[in-house]
């Protein structure tokens, strides 16, 4: 399917702000709601858009990325599988580099990350780990 730039546009709105009615979005646009909707169906249709999705407050809540390394005897994606399960595990991408998956957790207190980076470090496979704690969003 191909995308013009009021798709690329419309993409971007969702993505700032998914809860914008069609007939936000044709007002910004200049298009009726009719057509907004038309494209959203067929952004979706074909495959662009994957789904729509929220984003809860995080104020109360403590965030870390955990860069894990995989034993070379051990395939990455059952690693990937089992991590994704495990509570408190938001995102898993297996990447490029020194280590094979970076991960982010998500908790209400630093001693709930730990325990879930604990959890995660008992995952047949997991080598090694590198933490990083989220102090700070920046937008």
């Amino acid at each position: 399917m191909s995308r013009d730039k009021t798709d690329e546009t419309i993409i971007e709105i969702l993505k700032k702000d998914s809860r914008q009615s069609f007939v936000e979005i044709g007002e910004k646009l200049g298009l009726s709601e009719s057509a907004v909707r038309r494209r959203v169906k067929n952004l979706t249709g074909g495959g662009i858009i994957k789904k729509f999705t929220i984003e809860t407050g995080d104020a109360n809540s403590t965030s870390a990325i955990i860069l894990i390394s995989v034993d070379s005897s051990t395939d990455t994606s059952k690693v990937s599988a089992k991590l994704s399960k495990l509570h408190g595990v938001h995102t898993v991408f297996e990447i490029t580099g020194q280590y094979d998956i970076a991960t982010i957790i998500k908790a209400p207190t630093i001693t709930d990350i730990n325990v879930c980076i604990d959890e995660l470090r008992k995952v047949p496979g997991v080598f090694d780990t590198n933490t990083v704690i989220i102090l700070r969003t920046v937008t």
